[in-house]
């Protein structure tokens, strides 16, 4: 059995009796054993209930009634509920909240058989871009253990990286599926706003948050994404859709990933190939857009002119729904409460100060600060016009373009502490990917090269509800590149 091997390989090993779900599962829960305590990926990790759902898929396979999921192991994030599973979303304001009742993307998922193998580190809250901030400790970067794997889904990316599973969800608000992957050498994807279902995902900012998958390969993306995605009506964003376009894409025939002759055209931002200041990031990009360009593939310029000013937008506004969503976190509804109040004030008081985390705190602070009276109108108001100038720059691009092009993070992997006192510096991490994010776009970023042996992200960006064709045209590249097949040196570990 290979470590990394992608999802389709297993389905094979399984379909034909090489291997049991059973035996599959207890072979990844001994990667998890062994390396975990060097990476620090897992919070959780659900043996036994992965033991039991391998023996159902097991019975399914016999029986000849599984899907293309059955089987397969997978992990969560620590922000998706899963019942009768710790749910702490890397805070201590949670550590010991047993989630009552499935998310819908953990019933989905279940339900097409797939078997948990735990719940993995993160950010508190999702508010982070390096996983330092997790009340259970940083989560290292298995190509190089001095480096941050990103965040706030660092957990699942450098599982998925160190092969502790082959599959992992994440959620990404302004680039937290999307900046990890980059760091850590995967594939990963955030779908369009309102693919994938956000009930029973605790809540960071409700406009942006929105579920997606980390795989090796963009392949082991549409499975994953296939077995997610759809109309909820549990979840009042939750959009009606079609999901045949990318369940035609987890059949065993590759040419289900076919362009079909079509003709494309990939805008390039200029703003943001303004923005890259790294000769050597520039050759890595420009590399990705010969191997396009050598399968037919036309290039053009386009102009998003409100990308500037896309980070502080983010701020503004993430941190204005955080404060709203974190303050049912009291010591009374939900969460951590402080031992012996001397009353109601000082119950408030010190819940919420033993509770959360530093950035978490600075997020509630500044969100609050925005909608507070004479502040409102001057900050979250003009934050959500200019959100609407952002999309409109992403809905003018299109009209020219198929896709667009760009870096994923600014650089490689940045050292573990190397930005941690400074939050404006680590926010400018999210510069290409909160754009998307507040226009609500489906992206993806795949592996195209590596850097002072660091691996180096590739951003892809579709129109609205289009992820078959940006999975499609991400396979195309992993087809013509073999970025996504390498992997870190696990003995150095």
């Amino acid at each position: 059995m290979e470590p990394f091997s992608s999802l389709q390989t297993l389905r094979s090993g399984l379909d034909s009796g090489l291997f049991s779900s059973l035996e599959l599962a207890q072979y990844y829960l001994g990667r998890i054993k062994t390396f975990n305590p060097r990476l620090n990926c897992f919070i959780t990790v659900t043996e036994e209930l992965a033991l039991q759902q391998a023996r159902q898929a097991d019975e399914q396979i016999a029986k000849g009634v599984s899907g293309v999921l059955t089987g397969l192991p997978m992990a969560f994030k620590d922000i998706f509920l899963v019942r009768g599973v710790l749910a702490s979303c890397g805070s201590r304001m949670l550590e010991n909240f047993i989630a009552p009742y499935d998310s819908t993307v953990a019933a989905k998922l279940s339900a097409n058989g797939m078997v948990c193998l735990g719940k993995t580190n993160m950010d508190e809250f999702a508010m982070g871009s390096s996983n330092e901030n997790s009340h259970f400790g940083n989560v290292l970067n298995p190509w190089n253990t001095e480096y941050v794997p990103g965040g706030s889904s660092g957990g699942s990316a450098a599982a998925v990286s160190a092969a502790l599973v082959p599959v992992a969800t994440g959620t990404d608000t302004g680039g937290s599926i999307r900046q990890p992957a980059a760091f850590c050498g995967i594939s990963g994807i955030k779908p369009t706003y309102g693919r994938v279902s956000r009930y029973g995902m605790v809540a960071f900012a409700s406009s942006l948050d929105q579920g997606g998958a980390f795989g090796h390969s963009v392949q082991d993306l549409a499975l994953l994404l296939s077995g997610m995605g759809g109309f909820d009506p549990l979840d009042s964003t939750s959009a009606v859709q079609n999901m045949q376009d990318i369940e035609a894409l987890c059949s065993p025939d590759p040419k289900g990933f076919a362009l079909d002759g079509k003709k494309l055209t990939i805008g390039l931002p200029k703003q943001y190939l303004e923005n890259m200041g790294n000769a050597e990031l520039e050759s890595v990009y420009e590399a990705a857009r010969a191997t396009f360009e050598g399968r037919g593939i036309q290039f053009r310029e386009v102009s998003l002119p409100h990308t500037s000013v896309a980070v502080p937008t983010y701020y503004v506004i993430a941190g204005a729904e955080a404060s709203t969503n974190l303050s049912r976190y009291d010591g009374v509804r939900y969460g951590h409460r402080c031992k012996d109040p001397e009353n109601l004030e000082d119950l408030y008081i010190r819940s919420r100060t033993e509770g959360f985390g530093d950035e978490v705190k600075r997020r509630i602070l500044t969100g609050t600060y925005t909608l507070s009276v004479g502040y409102y109108d001057a900050y979250y108001v003009q934050a959500q016009k200019v959100r609407r100038l952002i999309a409109n720059d992403f809905t003018a691009a299109f009209k020219d373009v198929d896709l667009l092009m760009t870096p994923t993070t600014p650089t490689h992997a940045f050292k573990i502490g190397q930005l941690a006192k400074d939050p404006v510096e680590m926010y400018q991490q999210d510069i290409f990917t909160t754009p998307a994010s507040l226009a609500g776009l489906p992206c993806l970023s795949i592996p195209c090269g590596l850097l002072n042996d660091l691996p180096l992200g590739l951003q892809l960006i579709a129109p609205h509800f289009e992820e078959a064709l940006l999975l499609k045209v991400g396979n195309l590249y992993q087809h013509h590149s073999d970025w996504h097949t390498q992997s870190p040196d696990m003995e150095s570990l």
